[in-house]
């Protein structure tokens, strides 16, 4: 057993999320935390929302409300569609709570003991119609390394260089298009140059595993060449304290520095809750333990780049040294699991141009492992994937429909008609020995495919399993055996065909948790395969931290029913009554619906 921390992108609360959003962080986590439970390892999947930074006091204003009841609003929503998808979190907090103001006070003051926080003027950019800071992704301009018109202040999306706003050609504030005006300003800066041999180092390690994806790690070596300082600290209003500028309550630990923080806030919140407050020191402090850290490729310069940095200095492992602070030496990531982007047709998703498919509304009217079933099969693994009505509903009603809903259905419906249990085995044929052998063999291949996050491997793989067993009810036949002389082998048949389909959905449980749990009553099974997640209001753990709650909603569950990935024998006498479908299949006419909606 290995303790294996899953660690996943913190979603912002600037709006409901999309499904492009769930498609690089959200389903690949949970297939891969789900699938590492069951073959035994102690998971914790931590995760919440990002709720600091000056787009949130935009957003606040546009919606004229105050910077906390919006962050409150869009909490909430973003709980119940992960919850409602079934990602099952150990712990989804928020970064406006009391443990996580303590946790990121503590490792900013740690980092600041070792030297790795250096208070450096700069220029910060300020809206002149307005008076406040603008935020480095509120500015766009051309980049003066690659001439893309379109940089942000704080990185091009074209070449992938970090950038400051006085970096940009011609800036403009995207909020109101003026250009914005400089002023000399105090801050603390992370000094990377003074951690970059050992990023490299740390990076060099990695790539030596030959398990980073080749676009992550090459990226995160290719940002070292123009590492620089960077600060930690902004003019606003809306965010963490600054250790020592108490005095100055116009100034903020950059949500850049405290965000990612908060696998580990989460992590030290979740063992509090569970009354062992030292819990979490055997995923961090374990130098065994493995972490592995889930987000689309936009946010990898901040897990393989930024965190990575706030812990070398943390742990006084940079070119200054230094002690650890009272959490100890903190394990770097295992690996960094980046996802390309999920585009909405030949555009990006865009909340802001219109371009978007919510979670939750895709969940009310297609269910989560419509969805889920999508994202495995033709997500954006390695490379941009395009989604589309057309695609989906063909996926849906081809694959996952005709593919495992008819064997799931036409199993069931045979044994409940001739039998009304799950009948007992005679004397096993070749063939039924080769399609119980063809099931148990993919245990292997696709657990073997899930590990390496290879997921659209993976369920490709399940798939083509079903289809062996599919084939296997085709050449055999059972629908034809209606003579009182052939019983014995019907039921032999129908037994392999159960047992076969209870491993296919053990084998596809990771990826359709809502499914594997009706496919398992299906044929007789008791209480819940798949353990589910739940919303919780819970109590605010510091309410005198400053962080204002006073109680909170959280995603948590209870795994340790979790199956083991294994095939495990049909209960004989199990009663199986005539099914209902699993899956629905759609009409046509929901692209058309669909793009309408999208137009209007």
């Amino acid at each position: 057993m290995t303790r294996v921390l899953s660690a996943v992108a913190w979603p912002y609360t600037n709006g409901p999320r999309h499904i492009g959003h769930v498609a690089g962080f959200g389903v690949p986590s949970d297939v891969f935390s789900r699938f590492m439970r069951m073959a035994g390892h102690d998971v914790l999947m931590v995760s919440g929302t990002d709720e600091h930074g000056t787009p949130i006091l935009v957003l606040a204003d546009n919606e004229g409300m105050p910077a906390r009841e919006l962050v409150d609003k869009y909490n909430q929503v973003i709980v119940d569609d992960l919850c409602g998808l079934g990602l099952s979190y150990d712990l989804f907090t928020r970064t406006t709570t009391g443990n996580h103001y303590a946790v990121v006070q503590e490792m900013f003051e740690t980092c600041r003991r070792n030297g790795y926080m250096v208070e450096e003027t700069t220029q910060t950019a300020i809206s002149p119609s307005t008076g406040r800071t603008l935020p480095d992704r509120y500015i766009e301009g051309t980049c003066p390394i690659c001439g893309y018109k379109e940089a942000r202040g704080d990185q091009c999306d074209n070449c992938g260089n970090q950038l400051d706003p006085t970096d940009l050609i011609d800036p403009r504030s995207k909020i109101n298009g003026e250009t914005p005006e400089f002023k000399d300003t105090q801050h603390w800066f992370l000094d990377l140059p003074a951690l970059a041999d050992a990023l490299g180092e740390w990076l060099d390690q990695r790539e030596a595993t030959g398990l980073w994806r080749p676009n992550v790690i090459k990226f995160s070596q290719n940002i070292l060449k123009e590492i620089r300082p960077r600060a930690m600290t902004r003019d606003i209003d809306w965010g963490i304290p600054v250790p020592g500028w108490e005095d100055q309550p116009s100034k903020r630990l950059y949500v850049w520095f405290d965000a990612v923080i908060g696998y580990l806030s989460a992590s030290i919140e979740w063992a509090r809750r569970l009354g062992e407050p030292d819990k979490w020191r055997e995923w961090w402090n374990d130098a065994e333990a493995e972490s592995y850290y889930f987000m689309g490729k936009d946010n990898i310069v901040f897990h393989s780049q930024i965190w990575p940095a706030e812990l070398l200095a943390y742990n006084g492992q940079g070119d200054k040294g230094g002690e650890p602070g009272t959490f100890g030496t903190l394990n770097l990531p295992t690996e960094v699991v980046s996802s390309e982007f999920l585009t909405f047709g030949d555009s990006q998703f865009s909340t802001s141009r219109g371009n978007v498919i919510y979670v939750g509304d895709f969940l009310a009217r297609y269910g989560p492992d419509a969805l889920r079933y999508y994202i495995c099969a033709a997500g954006p693994e390695t490379s941009d994937a395009a989604f589309t009505w057309a695609d989906f509903v063909t996926r849906n009603n081809s694959e996952l429909v005709a593919g495992w809903g008819n064997l799931v259905n036409r199993t069931a419906t045979m044994v409940a008609k001739n039998f009304g249990e799950i009948p007992a085995a005679g004397a096993l044929e070749e063939v039924d020995e080769q399609v119980l052998a063809t099931v148990r063999e993919g245990f292997t291949t696709v657990g073997g495919l899930i590990e390496k996050h290879r997921l659209r491997a993976a369920i490709a793989e399940a798939m083509r399993v079903v289809g062996e067993v599919n084939k296997y009810l085709t050449v055999t036949e059972p629908y034809k055996m209606k003579d009182q002389s052939q019983r014995e082998r019907l039921a032999t048949v129908l037994h392999v065909a159960a047992q076969c389909v209870s491993d296919c959905n053990t084998l596809l449980s990771p990826f359709l948790p809502h499914s594997a749990n009706q496919v398992h009553a299906a044929l007789g099974g008791e209480g819940e395969l798949m353990p589910m997640p739940r919303v919780e209001q819970v109590e605010e753990l510091e309410p005198d931290n400053g962080a204002g709650h006073v109680s909170y909603s959280i995603i948590t569950g209870e795994y340790s029913g979790t199956p083991a990935w294994e095939s495990r024998p049909v209960t004989v006498g199990a009663p199986v009554a005539k099914p209902t479908p699993i899956f629905t299949k759609l009409d046509p006419s929901v692209v058309e619906e669909e793009l309408a909606r999208f137009g209007a």
